[in-house]
């Protein structure tokens, strides 16, 4: 079994890490303390150790990746974070973003479509330090009605459209942060749910992600 180690080596590449993403316009103190707070190379194999704290998106299992620091910090800025927010995350991934967002005072409802993926953030001891996260194997269009609503919706993989499903499950004054768009290139979408229902939109800078795929897999 893998032994995880913190050393000041590791503390010494995060603060090295935040201090790039203060350069890269981050200003959210608190998004930039919970990255600095959290051991990435704990996500990675352990071949990466070194590297970990690269701002790169790096693979993890059944094809997928954990996203650049820069993305999940401009991601976690957007969405405006508040203690106790009820946050649901759609895409689980290696679940660094769900920590950040823990670590900033969250409930976070995380939803997984691939169950490998699921599996493995069940048995992943470190997750244990975050009990305000809770863990979905699900298809994340569909979202989580019976935790409605919600204070913010953060999107971790490229939307084809804004699922109206999930703009149902939010509060009104809600956020949701979302990478919108098909092919190489999606726009950072900030959508702000009014008390009739309708959105406000504000249009950020591109992304690039994997896409957002229904249903589920590996069952």
């Amino acid at each position: 079994m893998r032994k995880f180690e913190d050393t000041y080596r590791h503390k010494g590449l995060r603060k090295k890490l935040v201090d790039h993403l203060r350069s890269k316009g981050i200003t959210d103190e608190r998004v930039l303390e919970a990255i600095n707070n959290i051991p990435r190379h704990y996500f990675l194999d352990s071949a990466f150790d070194e590297k970990a704290y690269e701002d790169k998106a790096f693979p993890i299992a059944v094809g997928q990746t954990i996203s650049q620091p820069y993305t999940v910090a401009y991601q976690s800025q957007l969405l405006e974070v508040k203690p106790f927010d009820k946050v649901l995350e759609i895409g689980t991934g290696s679940a660094y973003q769900a920590c950040v967002l823990a670590e900033m005072g969250a409930q976070v409802f995380t939803i997984e479509r691939q169950k490998a993926l699921f599996d493995h953030n069940k048995q992943f001891v470190h997750l244990r330090k975050y009990p305000n996260i809770k863990y979905f194997y699900g298809d994340g269009f569909e979202g989580l009605p019976t935790f409605a609503p919600f204070d913010k919706v953060i999107i971790t993989a490229a939307a084809p459209y804004i699922p109206e499903k999930l703009i149902g499950q939010m509060k009104a004054g809600a956020k949701m942060v979302i990478p919108l768009g098909e092919g190489a290139v999606q726009r950072m979408i900030r959508l702000t749910k009014r008390a009739d229902g309708s959105c406000l939109e504000e249009v950020f800078a591109n992304f690039s992600f994997v896409p957002m795929l229904g249903g589920r897999e590996g069952m």
